[in-house]
């Protein structure tokens, strides 16, 4: 295994990210769940390009493509902080609760500790 493959048990306990609430914009429930839509689907088609999925006769280097996952699943993670910040601030959801059950649920099924 290269050194770049190898995590430790500590590493992979958590991962905290922070996004922030974006400026100028008006996001609805409905165009930010578009959006998701969108997102996901571009991390999709840069996994499918890694995979040689994506109709095209020549694949990407891997690690050409994995950046461009990666950057696929930050701009996921940020339509969805987006849509957290809607929850909240359209519809005074308790997004604090429903993270702690979020992972009282995830440690019930045995994910994590």
């Amino acid at each position: 295994m290269t050194e770049n493959n190898t995590f430790s048990k500590e590493r992979l306990a958590s991962k905290t990210v922070t996004l922030p609430r974006l400026n100028r914009l008006s996001p609805s429930l409905e165009s930010t769940a578009l959006k998701i839509m969108e997102e996901s689907g571009e991390l999709a088609q840069a996994i499918g390009k890694l995979r040689g999925l994506s109709g095209e006769s020549q694949r990407m280097k891997e690690e050409e493509a994995m950046q461009m996952v990666a950057r696929e699943l930050v701009d996921v993670a940020q339509t969805a902080v987006t849509m957290m910040f809607v929850l909240e601030e359209q519809y005074g959801i308790n997004l604090e609760a429903i993270l702690k059950e979020h992972l009282e649920k995830l440690r019930y099924k045995g994910y994590c500790d």
